[in-house]
């Protein structure tokens, strides 16, 4: 079964069109490559109540079966990813985030400081990376692996054998 995916960049500098989105892009083509059908890639400011209304939208409309984000998840005033997902969120998924500042922390002791939430609503699963390309790079190669069996138990998807 090929899996739905939306990407979604929370950057008020790339939504105004000051700075190019790279990791918005990257993330969608590493999907891509794993056999995802990537079915929108939205550019948001970081405000937290239009990053909620487009997540709830995906979810509530069955949009796509995962939402990834990039960007918000560290300490500036206005990053709030992971509060716009936890305001939406009807299950939380905390050993995405968990495993992703942990595989993290191999590479650079800032990766503590990473705020990522991971959450389920509806039949969607929803996982935020950090706006750097490398981080968020690295980040969705930690979990890539695992999501496939997840999504399958989330959607009821029949698993393909291995």
């Amino acid at each position: 079964m090929v899996f739905r995916a939306a990407v979604i960049t929370a950057s008020d500098r790339s939504y105004r069109g000051e700075r190019e989105d790279e990791s918005g892009p990257l993330v969608a083509q590493m999907l891509k490559a794993a056999g995802y059908q990537v079915v929108s890639c939205d550019i948001l400011p970081d405000e937290r109540h239009t990053l909620a209304d487009r997540m709830k939208a995906i979810c509530d409309k069955n949009e796509a079966d995962l939402i990834v984000t990039t960007g918000g998840t560290g300490f500036s005033p206005r990053d709030c990813t992971p509060e716009a997902t936890m305001d939406i969120a009807e299950r939380p998924v905390p050993g995405i985030p968990e495993a992703m500042r942990a595989y993290g922390l191999q590479k650079t002791n800032r990766a503590i400081l990473s705020r990522s939430a991971a959450a389920i609503r509806g039949k969607t699963l929803i996982i935020n990376l950090p706006g750097s390309p490398r981080a968020a790079k690295e980040n969705l190669e930690c979990v890539l692996d695992a999501l496939e069996h997840g999504l399958q138990m989330l959607t009821g998807a029949p698993e393909t054998p291995e």
